[in-house]
C-alpha cells in the first residue's frame, strides 16, 4: 500500500489553495466567469484536473486526492448539529410546511426517478454496473459531497469507478444548474412572474465579484474562549475533530461486529453529531461553540471537497459510460423542469417562481447555486425562501442520511427496481396527502 508523507499532504492542500486563489482572482476580474457564477472551487477543481496526473501531469498531485473528499464529507455532515439551536417543530411546522414536503418530494424524486431510469431504460442501452442508478442523484441533487459518499461507499462494495462519475455527475449539474436556471429566469422574467428581477448588473457588488467591500463586511464569528487558553477558531475545529474521529472509531467496530455491512462515513459523523450536541446541550456547553465559525469551518470543508473532487475526476472512465451519462443526464434536466414547472407552482403562492428556481438549482446542482439563482430573482430578500429552507432542512436530513446509507447496498444487491420504485411511490403519497389536506395551491392561482 502506498504511503503519504507531511509533505505530500501539504503540496496537495498547496496546490489545490493556489488554485482556488486563482479561482477568486478570475470571479472578481472576468465578466463572464461573473455572470455565470463559477465558484473559485469549480474553477480550482478544473485546474487540478487539467494540470493533475489525470490531464497534463504537471502538477505532482498525491495517489491520495480521491481519498480526502471522504474526510471532508465527514467534516461537513457533522458540522450541521453541532452548535444548532433547539428547534420547535410545533411553532414552525405550519410556517415552513410547503418547503419541507416540496423539498422532500424533489429528493425522492430525483433519487428514485434516476434510479427507475436506469433500470428500465438504460440497461437495455448497455448493462451498466450495479450501482450506476445512484449516479443522477448523488451528482445533481447531492453535489460533490454526496458523490463522494456515495462513490465511497460502492467503491467499498466492488465499483471503484463510481466515485469518478458521481463527480463528473456533480461538475455536470453545476453548469446545467447555471446555464439553466439563467434560461429560466429570461423566459419567466418576460412573463411577468418573477416579482422582484434584478439586471445583473443591480446586483450587489460582492454577488458578483466574490470580494465584500469594506463597508458591506461583517464580522466570521464571535470570539466563545480566551486565546491565552486556546485560539477560538481551533477550538471550533477540534470539535468537529472529535466528532470524526469518535465517527471513525464507532464506524471500525461496528464494521468489526457486522463485517457485511459498509456505513457510510458522513452518516456515522451525523449521527455522532448530533449524540455530542445533545451532550453538550446537558453540560450548557452549547451557549460557547458560535454556529457561524462552525459553518465557516464546513463551508472551507466544501470548497475543497468540490475542488479535490473535480480534479480526480479521471477522464478515460467518464468517455468508457459517456453515452448512458449524456442520456442519464438528459433525463435529470427533464426531471428537473417537470419538478420546476409543474410541481413547485403547486406548492407556493405568489412567490412561486423563486421558490421554484431555487429549487432548480439545488435539484440540478447543489443549494449555493440555487441560492446564487434566488439573488438574481430577490436580491432585497423579500421571499422567506432561505428562512422556510434553513429550518426544513434540519428535518430533511434523516432521510439523505438513510438513503445515501443503504441505497448503495440495495443497488449492489441488485435491488435498484425496488429502490427506485419505493421512492417515487413515496413522492407521490406526499403529494396526495398535500393535496388532501389541503395545502397546495390552486392550479390557476399562477396563470
Amino acid at each position: 500500500m502506498d504511503e503519504i508523507s507531511i509533505w505530500d499532504l501539504f503540496k496537495d492542500f498547496g496546490f489545490i489553495s493556489s488554485f482556488l486563489l486563482i479561482g477568486v482572482a478570475l470571479r472578481a476580474k472576468m465578466p463572464l466567469v461573473q455572470k455565470l457564477f463559477i465558484p473559485a472551487s469549480i474553477i480550482a477543481g478544473a485546474l487540478g484536473l487539467i494540470l493533475g496526473p489525470n490531464g497534463f501531469n504537471i502538477v505532482l498531485f498525491s495517489d491520495f486526492i480521491a481519498d480526502y473528499p471522504t474526510v471532508l464529507i465527514a467534516v461537513i455532515f457533522d458540522a450541521i448539529p453541532i452548535g444548532s439551536v433547539k428547534t420547535q417543530w410545533n411553532k414552525t411546522f405550519g410556517k415552513v410546511r410547503n418547503m419541507w414536503t416540496y423539498s422532500l418530494i424533489m429528493e425522492l424524486l430525483m433519487w428514485g426517478g434516476g434510479a427507475l431510469f436506469t433500470v428500465v431504460v438504460l440497461n437495455l442501452i448497455t448493462r451498466l454496473p450495479e450501482g450506476f442508478e445512484l449516479i443522477l442523484g448523488a451528482g445533481y441533487l447531492g453535489g460533490h459531497g454526496t458523490a463522494a459518499a456515495i462513490g465511497e461507499a460502492l467503491s467499498n462494495l466492488g465499483w471503484d469507478e463510481a466515485l469518478t462519475l458521481g463527480y463528473t455527475s456533480a461538475t455536470v449539474g453545476v453548469i446545467v444548474a447555471v446555464v439553466g436556471g439563467l434560461v429560466l429566469v429570461n423566459i419567466y422574467a418576460r412573463k411577468n412572474e418573477a416579482n422582484y428581477i434584478s439586471d445583473f448588473h443591480e446586483l450587489p457588488y460582492h454577488l458578483r465579484t466574490g470580494l465584500i467591500k469594506k463597508e458591506d463586511r461583517e464580522s466570521m464569528g464571535t470570539r466563545t474562549v480566551a486565546s491565552m487558553v486556546v485560539d477560538p477558531l481551533f477550538f471550533h475545529l477540534a470539535i468537529l475533530c472529535l466528532v470524526i474521529l469518535a465517527s471513525f472509531y464507532i464506524k471500525d467496530f461496528l464494521e468489526m461486529l457486522m463485517p457485511q455491512i459498509n456505513i457510510p462515513m458522513l452518516s456515522m459523523a451525523y449521527v455522532v453529531g448530533l449524540i455530542i450536541q445533545v451532550i453538550f446541550r446537558k453540560l450548557s456547553i452549547t451557549g460557547y461553540i458560535d454556529k457561524k465559525v462552525i459553518d465557516n469551518l464546513s463551508g472551507t470543508a466544501t470548497d475543497l471537497l468540490v475542488a479535490f473532487g473535480i480534479a480526480s475526476i479521471e477522464l478515460s472512465v467518464v468517455l468508457n459510460y459517456a453515452v448512458p451519462l449524456i442520456v442519464l443526464f438528459t433525463f435529470g434536466i427533464i426531471l428537473a423542469f417537470v419538478i420546476f414547472r409543474f410541481i413547485a407552482p403547486r406548492f407556493f403562492g405568489t412567490d412561486w417562481f423563486e421558490n421554484a428556481l431555487f429549487g432548480w438549482g439545488w435539484s440540478t446542482g447543489t443549494v449555493a447555486m440555487g441560492l446564487a439563482l434566488l439573488r438574481i430573482v430577490d436580491p432585497d430578500h423579500k421571499t422567506t425562501t432561505l428562512q422556510d429552507y434553513s429550518i426544513s432542512y434540519i428535518a430533511l436530513v434523516p432521510f439523505e442520511v438513510i438513503i445515501i446509507t443503504f441505497g448503495p447496498i440495495m443497488m449492489i444487491k441488485g435491488m435498484g427496481l425496488i429502490f427506485g420504485g419505493t421512492l417515487v411511490t413515496l413522492a407521490l403519497v406526499l403529494y396526495v396527502v398535500a393535496r388532501s389536506a389541503g395545502w397546495l395551491v390552486p392550479k390557476n392561482s399562477h396563470n
